[in-house]
């Protein structure tokens, strides 16, 4: 027994001095070929501001998100460019060949023995000025000069050949129920809005969190640091308990037990050290990926040193006044307003869309014509020649199936969006 206890001791010190011997010879490796340089590494000192804007400039999750904010607001101006007017211009050329069944044409009293051609050649322009109005309805404005001639042996017949015609309408439709009034029409632009606000609050809330994990990587590296350099001290410590203990063994004052616990202290330490050494090299390598460098740099053997020390300041504050100003600031809290009023909205526009559909229409024109362009537009603005029309379209479609299941669905999404804002709250207070 005394026999097993001795060779495990013995073993217990040899490993012990196979541990120290490789932490003092670092450059010792199994199979390492002495012929080849190490790689040289590069040190590089970084403070917390340093490292907090440059994982702001290069964070890929900031960056989409900035650009998915920016994308949210070119939704608002999308939805207000439904209200931009439209103008268009249509220009046309026809010519029609037909025969005369008639023996007489027009006025003129002249018998037609045979088939007599009838050669009409029109050009024609078409101004077209439409818009859609804020209370649901659009208006229209139309004007069409036209130039029109026939062949000579029927151009009696006519009282002007080349004739100008010209014609101006202005239409009028405005719903009645169904999609009538301002808050139906802007209720898409107002949800663009709420979530151009949402996004800009989900990219702060992205900028916080980037921010407070670097800022918490940062002083992980700095902790890092500081317990190498105690693990480090406990080495020393270590190592001269050793040499005393192996002095006072030698002089006989101390016994061998004594010498093996000190090495087996100093193997635990040299453990230590090489733990601490590797956590400093993860934690740094935690931090290079937030500051999210390009990938040639990432390829590189770079430590980077922390030039800031921590300070600890205390604010008193109580627990409520701590729930408020969460409530009152954070990114969540906005996100769940805006997503509960957009909600709030669609639920109103589908409620909207249950009406029947109910529209006027109006239309009133001029008309004009002459012998030359400056005779026909004259002829056109004198009045004398006009149209007019009102009327009312109903449709309905039976059981209006589609309107009432969306309204339902709208209306359980606003109970979600409720019952968001609630959760979060909840847990702004408990975390």
């Amino acid at each position: 027994m005394e026999h097993g206890t001795g060779t495990i001791g013995w073993w217990r010190a040899f490993a012990c001095a196979v541990s120290i011997g490789l932490y003092l010879s670092p450059g010792l490796s199994w199979g390492s070929d002495d012929s080849k340089a190490p790689p040289v590494e590069r040190r590089e000192t970084i403070s917390l501001a340093d490292a907090a804007i440059r994982a702001l400039q290069h964070n890929l999750d900031i960056n989409i998100s900035r650009q998915t904010k920016d994308s949210r607001l070119a939704d608002i101006t999308v939805e207000q460019a439904k209200f931009d007017p439209t103008l268009s211009v249509n220009g046309q050329y026809n010519r029609t060949v037909n025969p005369l069944n008639r023996p007489v044409f027009g006025g003129t009293g002249n018998n037609l023995s045979g088939i007599t051609t009838f050669d009409q050649r029109s050009e024609s322009v078409t101004l077209d000025a439409t818009t859609n109005l804020l209370t649901g309805g659009n208006v229209d404005l139309n004007y069409s000069p036209s130039r029109t001639n026939v062949n000579q042996n029927v151009a009696t017949g006519f009282l002007f050949n080349p004739a100008y015609t010209g014609g101006l309408a202005l239409t009028l439709t405005q719903p009645l129920l169904r999609n009538a009034g301002i808050d139906v029409t802007k209720t898409f632009i107002r949800v663009a809005q709420n979530n151009a606000t949402v996004e800009e609050h989900v990219f702060r809330d992205r900028v916080l969190t980037v921010l407070a994990t670097v800022e918490q990587t940062y002083w992980e590296v700095v902790f890092a640091n500081e317990n190498l350099k105690v693990a480090e001290a406990a080495l020393k410590a270590a190592q001269e308990l050793l040499a005393s203990n192996r002095a006072k063994a030698k002089a006989g004052v101390m016994s061998i037990v004594d010498v093996l616990q000190a090495e087996a202290a100093v193997a635990s330490r040299v453990e230590q050290v090489l733990v601490a050494d590797k956590t400093i090299r993860d934690q740094e390598d935690q931090l290079r990926r937030l500051l999210n460098p390009a990938e040639e740099d990432l390829r590189q053997d770079l430590r980077l040193t922390p030039l800031d020390k921590p300070t600890v300041t205390l604010e008193p504050i109580s627990l409520q006044e701590a729930i408020d100003i969460a409530i009152d600031q954070r990114p969540e809290i906005v996100q769940a307003k805006k997503n509960m009023e957009s909600s709030d909205l669609n639920t109103k526009f589908a409620k909207n869309q249950i009406l029947p559909t109910l529209s006027f229409q109006g239309t009133m024109g001029l008309a004009g014509l002459g012998k030359d362009y400056n005779n026909s537009v004259s002829n056109n603005f004198n009045g004398d020649f006009y149209n007019y029309g009102a009327g009312l379209v109903l449709s309905y479609p039976l059981g209006n199936r589609s309107a009432w299941s969306t309204y339902n669905k709208r209306q359980l999404e606003a109970k979600n969006a409720e019952a968001s804002l609630v959760s979060v709250r909840q847990q702004i207070i408990v975390g």
